[in-house]
This record gives C-alpha cells, structure tokens and sequence, in this order.
C-alpha cells in the first residue's frame, strides 16, 4: 500500500507519521517512508526550494512551473515507490502528489481571486493538470490512501513559526509566510478529501495532540485492509 499524508506546513504531519510508522512496527508490518520534497536528494526539489526563497528570479511566480518541479521530484523516484508497493511495504509518504494539487489550485485562486464559497476547488483545471502530470505523463504511482492531516491554518501557522524559532534551518518560505495562501489551501485539501480525490481519503483532526490515537486508528485501517488483500 502507499499512503500519503497531506496538510499544510505545521499541520503536524511529520509527527503523525512517525506515530503510524511505529505503530505499523510494532504489528510487524513491513514499513518504507519518503518525505517531499526530498530538497537535499533530487535537483528539481532544490531548485523549487531556491525558488521559496526568492533565488531563482521570477519561478516562483510561475505555479506551473513550481508544481513541474515538485512533480518531477516525484517522478525520480517513481519506479522505487512502484517497486516496495510490490515487494509488500506499506510506503508511508509525508506529502505526495495532493500536496501539488492544493498548493496550486490555491495560489491560483488566491491570484485570480475565482473562489466562492459553493465551488469546490477539487473541480479546478488545474487540479486534473496536476493529476494528469503526475500521474499520467510522468508515471507517478497513484496512492491507495490519503490522509487530511486537518488543523486550521492559524495553528498550523503558529507551529510552524514555533518550529522556526526552534531550529534554525527551518526558516519559512514563502509558501509558508502566506497567510492567505495557507487559508486557501487548508480550503484546497478539505475540498479534495471530500471528493476522495483521485483515491479514498481519511480526514484526521490534529487540533486535538491525540496524535497516538490517531495513529493506532490509521494503523487499524491499514492492517485491516492488508488482512483482505
């Protein structure tokens, strides 16, 4: 199985991953994760990072263009991810191919000012682009989970700021000192995992730090659905 965790940054979902991943150990469950993007281990991913940080010109203006890196970085490792999903890992991502899908359809809504209350941002173009890149066009494995790791985007943006002032190296991007675009894009996910976009989604409510309840109930899915398989 691959499962992706998705939310925003500071949403909690590093945390949460680690629960499940040692959750999944302790049940003797065989366990790979990956994180994107893998900024330190694929040159599409540094690129998008200098972008953040307003070293690569005018790219980050472009959301096609930064969702190509992001997918790209994906697609470097797509036939590993295809590979332990077939060897019998259950392959635990912290963010996968939503993540593009959110940040996208956010900031173009967030530019083009085109969000109402009773659209869903799920049926966005540039939503099914994404999809199409990813999925289609670059053979990026569709996950068979995703997971909303749902706070609302004043606390995540508390914990990231805090996350910040702990350690040095996590300086904020761009990305992450937009508050309009952090809303938006909280809107963006909700809107996917409603649709159970592209595969089943599961929302998780981390406003609540019951993050090893949480866990146990995400591992109970995944065993529960390795015993059917």
């Amino acid at each position: 199985m691959i499962i992706s965790f998705e939310g925003v940054d500071g949403a909690g979902k590093n945390t949460l991953v680690t629960a499940v991943e040692k959750e999944l150990l302790a049940r003797e469950v065989a366990v790979a994760r990956l994180a994107f993007p893998r900024y330190e281990h694929s040159t599409p991913a540094h690129l998008a990072q200098e972008a953040l940080y307003q070293r690569m010109g005018d790219l980050t203006d472009s959301i096609y263009g930064m969702a190509t890196l992001f997918a790209l970085d994906r697609h470097d490792v797509a036939d590993e991810l295809a590979e332990l999903d077939g060897d019998g890992y259950v392959v635990l991502l912290d963010r996968y191919t939503a993540s593009n899908a959110a940040y996208s359809v956010a900031r173009q809504t967030v530019r083009d000012g085109t969000k109402t209350g009773s659209d869903s941002l799920a049926e966005h173009p540039i939503v099914d682009w994404v999809a199409s890149l990813e999925f289609g066009h670059l053979g990026v494995p569709v996950p068979d989970l995703q997971i909303l790791v749902d706070v609302e985007a004043s606390m995540a943006g508390e914990r990231a700021q805090l996350r910040e002032a702990e350690d040095a190296s996590r300086t904020l991007d761009a990305y992450e000192t937009d508050q309009a675009l952090q809303r938006r894009t909280v809107e963006a996910y909700r809107d996917l995992a409603v649709a159970h976009w592209r595969s089943p989604w599961k929302i998780v409510d981390a406003s609540d730090n019951e993050t090893q309840a949480r866990a146990e109930e995400i591992a109970d899915i995944i065993t529960r659905a390795l015993d059917v398989d």
